[in-house]
């Protein structure tokens, strides 16, 4: 059977109006955008509109992607979304975008891998789309992290944001598109990061409400102490697989978290600072939305062009992993 090369042949990314500053938590928390920028790299981040939700980010993030690709939604043959915020806990997401997009009977689905998701997604999508299977693959990554978190919980609700991004996988020209892929992950139930109740294990009742069970958790230093370990491990992995050195990457696309650990991924895989697209100073951590967020914002600004190899690289609960390799198809 002879596979098919397949990449990226358009991107699109939305991130809502309402702008959530380091100044503005000030006024609500006992916290400085001094000690915010510092620990984080964060300054800013954007806030859905309360008639806002996953599913709308995602169709305006849609609808650039089909744009840049020349397409329209009639020629997509699947649509997959990366969220952890989905609009409901059934139906998917993605059938939600599926009908406010007009399109009908393709197969729709979502993704759960947190911060991952958007590279588990990408992967899934590649490998039917290599397989010949189907032919144009919506890949979404959306957040609404917004109404997740405590706002009164100042060690975790400053990190997040919200936002969408889109990316169109299809067969590219011989050569070009992903490269390799690697996924991982290492399964736990130790609350590192996670929403405590809501689920059929511990279903949301009043006692959960008023416990703030409802929100997320996170221990910060843990996440820290896998993100530091995974984003290296994923990436040079991935880099193996392609053959291709660290020091041949144009740029890479990090899940925009923290820009300390960044700072000490890069160290681990031995490529400069420089090469590492940051964004999460506009926009904070919005989950599987972040890669190709940064990704698209890169795009747009001209900085990846045809033949550049880049890499995709991400950590998120679960806990979960993964990096993409590509050569860069238009």
């Amino acid at each position: 059977m002879e596979f098919k090369s397949v990449g990226i042949k358009g991107l699109g990314y939305y991130v809502p109006e309402k702008v959530m500053t380091n100044f503005d938590f000030e006024k609500i928390l006992d916290t400085t955008d001094e000690w915010i920028r510092t620990m984080t790299g964060v300054e800013e981040r954007r806030y859905a509109a309360p008639e806002q939700a996953t599913s709308d980010l995602c169709v305006e993030a849609a609808k650039k992607a089909l744009a840049d690709a020349n397409m329209t939604a009639e020629d997509l043959d699947m649509i997959i979304v990366a969220t952890v915020t989905p609009d409901y806990i059934t139906q998917s997401t993605a059938c939600l975008v599926q009908n406010k997009l007009g399109v009908k009977q393709i197969p729709c689905f979502d993704v759960n891998a947190a911060c991952s998701g958007f590279m588990y997604a990408l992967t899934i999508a590649g490998s039917m789309v290599r397989g010949g299977v189907y032919k144009n693959i919506l890949v979404l990554g959306g957040e609404v992290l917004s109404r997740i978190v405590d706002m009164e919980n100042r060690s975790n609700c400053i990190l997040f944001g919200d936002g969408a991004a889109a990316a169109i996988v299809s067969e590219v020209e011989d050569g070009y598109g992903m490269l390799s892929t690697h996924l991982g992950a290492e399964g736990e139930d130790d609350m590192i990061l996670k929403i405590p109740a809501g689920g059929s294990k511990k279903p949301n009742d009043a006692e959960t409400i008023a416990n703030k069970e409802n929100f997320l958790v996170m221990k910060g230093h843990d996440v820290f102490k896998f993100a530091v370990h995974a984003l290296p491990l994923a990436t040079n992995k991935a880099l193996k697989i392609a053959n291709v050195k660290a020091e041949e990457l144009k740029m890479i696309f990090p899940h925009q978290a923290n820009v300390r650990i960044i700072e000490s991924a890069a160290k681990r895989i031995h490529v400069p600072m420089e090469k590492f697209y940051l964004n999460l100073n506009k926009y904070g951590n919005t989950s599987a939305a972040s890669i190709g967020l940064a990704l698209g914002e890169a795009k747009e600004k001209g900085l990846i062009q045809k033949g550049d190899l880049i890499a995709l690289t991400g950590f998120g609960g679960g806990l979960t992993y993964g990096s993409i390799i590509m050569k860069w198809a238009y």
